[in-house]
């Protein structure tokens, strides 16, 4: 990072791509994606360089933290759009963001539950058996659900 990147800014002071990069421990080129996928929207000086709120290291943060909970990108926009643009986030405001993520993560751990308690009998069972096995899928009846795996995912269809 060049010199004027590690002079701090002075309290207030909107913060270069590079400061914020620097913060937030992410890249530069996460923080022009997150901007692309706007979930951080930053202003331009006179020069046409980007200026970012302070409040945006927190931004970048819950969108790190969010991440890793397995949120989409859509999601963690969805949730950021509560937040007020013309002013900081207070306390209230990130709580409220996470009581409306609790249902999700709760719905997350229950399909996570279900799907380890499938790999014990499902996956890598080695009983030969198609009588047995729940995984096959005769006439390939699950295709109709569309791509992907559905069984260990949501419940086998009837």
């Amino acid at each position: 990072m060049d010199q004027k990147n590690l002079i701090s800014p002075k309290a207030g002071d909107p913060l270069s791509i590079g400061q914020l990069a620097e913060r937030t421990g992410v890249t530069v080129s996460a923080i022009r994606f997150y901007e692309d996928k706007g979930l951080v929207q930053p202003t331009r000086n006179p020069g046409g360089q980007r200026r970012f709120k302070r409040a945006d290291v927190r931004r970048i943060s819950f969108i790190l933290i969010a991440q890793q909970l397995g949120l989409t990108i859509r999601e963690i926009g969805e949730a950021l759009t509560s937040l007020p643009d013309q002013r900081t986030p207070t306390q209230s405001d990130w709580a409220r963001i996470s009581t409306s993520l609790k249902d999700r993560l709760d719905q997350q751990i229950e399909d996570l539950t279900r799907m380890r308690g499938r790999l014990d009998s499902c996956i890598g069972c080695g009983c030969l058996s198609l009588k047995a096995c729940q995984l096959y899928n005769p006439q390939d009846r699950l295709g109709r659900l569309g791509a992907g795996p559905h069984f260990g995912v949501t419940d086998l269809p009837d």
